[in-house]
């Protein structure tokens, strides 16, 4: 194929191509209308000039008689100009004028005509019988005086028909370099956004071929194509990032799946070995299903997170009472709080509503409770609290759940919220990692923000959600 036949096949090209046409058919379609109404403007022009000057002769020959009228008709036919003027006896005979043969049917019949004509020299007084020195092409307009004498008076138009070549050859001229112009542009205009378009086929050419890091590139004119370049982009780091995150579920899972499922498989090889009595038996039956169990939280944990950041299906999110769902949690867990020797206080602003699903902001408020309740001991004599709050700040919804326990340093306030990652001092508590991913989650889902910030001591949950 082609280069031609492939550059057509583009939209880009085809559409360039086919505005040139457009604004090319629009533009001469202008400029004719233009030279067709400056020719029709100047025939009118002469036929004012024609008639106004015809009046202005009766009116001198009707108040000035026949002398007045002869005395003007040989000055003006002297004068030099396109003027066409010729003045007959009652027969229509010559008797003055620039113009010495007429058609007789121009002479002996008032109306408007156009004939060839010779023009005498007015310079000379020729008779009627002299030779001509000049041709040329006249519109006249005969009339009859009052005292029977024959007037024509016109304008010799081939002047007027070599403007309009004039004007005919500017329209031609005008169109070649519309058509030129258009051309031109509309090659640089394709030329231009082709070369947009290879940029960003070449990019996803590469990430097609493994290279995840790659990114449109992104220029300074802010144009609609920066603006799908920025989406796309952003689409990019977010298929990164979650391909990042599978990777690290995949390692994370057969990193610490694989503990659980050897005590799985130690614990039923000893209920097997020959010997064992019915107490061994037991216990290793309860061990498999308390470790069951908590593969299965594991796995439910992860089915909700991935729930989560699939987005919500229509008709999940709705008008929810989430002043309620938090003080039910709290009250919840209340008891378990004072089993831990820890004090659960609230600081709950009534009546506010979210567009949240009520099952995952409850699962939310669980992980971050059990987590307080799990961490808020302090360092050193002194009793576990743990605060629960909600309340507005302008047009923000917060949710923050604050214990007093050691904290987590700064540095690590971004990886816990990462799957499976869990302190180094967090290592000897239950628990899978995923609890405070889980809330992130939901909090992305909700169109928030998860932060963790230092409550100076201890830790401070905020789940920062937009208001309705």
């Amino acid at each position: 194929m082609s280069r031609f036949a492939q550059l057509w096949r583009t939209s880009t090209v085809r559409l360039t191509a086919t505005f040139i046409l457009i604004f090319s058919l629009f533009a001469i379609l202008l400029l004719a209308f233009i030279t067709w109404q400056s020719s029709v403007q100047i025939q009118q022009q002469q036929a004012k000039d024609i008639d106004r000057e015809i009046a202005a002769l009766q009116r001198l020959d009707a108040t000035g008689g026949i002398r007045a009228l002869a005395f003007a008709l040989e000055r003006i036919s002297r004068a030099p100009g396109p003027g066409v003027y010729y003045l007959g006896d009652m027969t229509g005979q010559y008797l003055l004028g620039n113009v010495t043969d007429i058609p007789a049917n121009v002479i002996l019949e008032p109306g408007i005509y156009a004939f060839d004509y010779e023009r005498a020299n007015p310079l000379t007084d020729p008779p009627p019988s002299a030779g001509a020195d000049k041709t040329g092409f006249a519109v006249v307009r005969s009339v009859v005086l009052n005292n029977g004498m024959r007037l024509v008076v016109g304008r010799d138009v081939v002047e007027r028909r070599g403007f309009s070549a004039i004007i005919v050859q500017s329209f031609l001229l005008g169109v070649i370099g519309i058509i030129l112009f258009s051309l031109i542009a509309g090659g640089i205009t394709a030329r231009r956004v082709l070369k947009r378009i290879d940029t960003i086929r070449d990019t996803s050419t590469k990430i097609m071929s493994g290279n995840l890091s790659e990114r449109v590139p992104v220029t300074r004119r802010n144009d609609e194509f920066d603006g799908l370049a920025t989406n796309l982009n952003a689409m990019l780091d977010r298929i990164e990032q979650l391909l990042q995150g599978l990777k690290q579920v995949t390692d994370n899972v057969a990193h610490d799946l694989k503990t659980p499922l050897t005590r799985l498989r130690n614990q039923a090889e000893a209920a097997l070995r020959h010997g064992a009595d019915d107490e061994t038996r037991q216990q290793a039956l309860e061990t498999t299903i308390r470790e069951s169990d908590r593969l299965i939280q594991t796995f439910n944990a992860l089915l909700m997170i991935a729930r989560a950041e699939a987005g919500a299906p229509s008709g999940t999110l709705t008008d929810i009472d989430v002043s309620a769902v938090v003080a039910d949690v709290a009250e919840l867990y209340g008891p378990v709080a004072e089993d831990e020797g820890i004090l659960i206080q609230t600081s709950i602003t009534e009546g506010v509503h979210l567009r949240a699903n009520r099952e995952l902001i409850g699962q939310a408020m669980v992980n971050l409770l059990e987590n307080a309740v799990k961490y808020a001991k302090p360092q050193g004599d002194g009793e576990g609290r743990v605060t629960v709050g909600l309340r507005r700040h302008a047009d923000r919804v917060l949710i923050e759940v604050a214990d007093n326990g050691p904290g987590i340093p700064e540095e690590d306030r971004k990886r816990v919220l990462e799957r499976f990652v869990r302190l180094e001092k967090s290592r000897s508590e239950p628990g899978s990692g995923l609890g405070l991913s889980l809330v992130d989650a939901v909090t992305r889902l909700m169109g928030g923000q998860f932060r963790i910030e230092d409550n100076a001591p201890g830790v401070r949950a905020v789940i920062d959600l937009p208001a309705l």
